[in-house]
């Protein structure tokens, strides 16, 4: 079977695992050796091993296919060294690495920042909000500048992640019933992790290469996903206080048509409140 390596296997790269173990040769890594037996059951190979370690990095790919990057920082401080420098060493490696054929990115829509509500596709410039974004925006720069005719690099900016264990309610119940500054308008973007662990095998069965939004087809407001959210679990209603500025630095509708373009179907292209 073809062998494919998945770095960082947090929500995500769990799920992925468990999908593609029974047609792929998987190796799971982690920084965390308390998770090895964990992973030991949905990856026929676990890996300890930090994604700025070059070494480290080098003798795990040696004889890989498909690496997934689907990495998440432990806290707003650590953007750069989870992102930005394990792009930076894996690119360096993949150099010395030629049976690495692709490279599959879960990256995100934050790098598109605050458009005021109006649409954006991959062609948009990316226009980050804050320093984090700029990191985000980087990471993708470096791992695009791999690409060869020997090597397909697909970048996946995702939406905000829901599904078994990150249900909505559990993201937002503490909102119900508060005040919230804003009107509620921004746009959400949200995507179930049935369509993430979906998207990537797609981009993965389809050599995808390139940029593509992955978010749900059907956005709405932030005020209306909280409505649905609490109407489906029976808590009251937030109140939003308009004449307090929205903290979120987000404000875009993310079209995901050129992923749909591209032949993949969505399995929840509207946000689903009880899942």
């Amino acid at each position: 079977m073809t062998n494919a390596t998945i770095i960082g296997c947090g929500y995500v790269g769990k799920a992925v695992a468990q999908q593609w173990r029974s047609t792929l040769t998987v190796t799971a890594t982690t920084t965390t050796p308390d998770r090895v037996t964990e992973l030991s059951s949905v990856a026929q190979n676990v890996r300890v091993v930090k994604g700025t370690d070059e070494a480290g990095l080098r003798s795990l790919l040696h004889d890989q296919a498909i690496v997934l990057l689907s990495v998440g920082a432990p806290h707003a401080n650590a953007y750069e060294e989870t992102y930005l420098q394990t792009a930076k060493t894996l690119v360096a490696v993949l150099k010395d690495v030629p049976s690495v054929q692709q490279v599959i990115y879960t990256g995100s829509y934050a790098v598109y920042g605050d458009r005021q509500g109006d649409w954006v596709d991959e062609t948009a410039n990316v226009s980050p909000a804050n320093a984090n974004g700029e990191l985000l925006a980087e990471t993708e720069r470096v791992l695009l500048s791999a690409t060869s005719e020997t090597l397909k690099v697909c970048v996946l900016r995702l939406g905000g992640i829901y599904g078994p264990g990150r249900e909505l309610v559990k993201i937002f119940g503490r909102a119900a019933g508060t005040t919230r500054p804003g009107n509620g308008e921004d746009a959400a973007n949200w995507v179930h992790l049935d369509d993430i662990v979906g998207a990537i095998d797609f981009a993965r069965e389809q050599s995808l290469t390139g940029i593509y939004n992955l978010v749900g087809s059907v956005p709405v407001t932030t005020k209306v996903l909280l409505e649905r959210v609490f109407a489906a679990h029976s808590l009251p209603n937030a109140v939003w206080d308009a004449s307090q500025t929205s903290t979120r630095p987000y404000n875009a509708r993310v079209s995901n048509q050129t992923l749909r373009d591209a032949g993949y179907q969505f399995r929840y292209p509207e946000i689903v409140e009880t899942v």
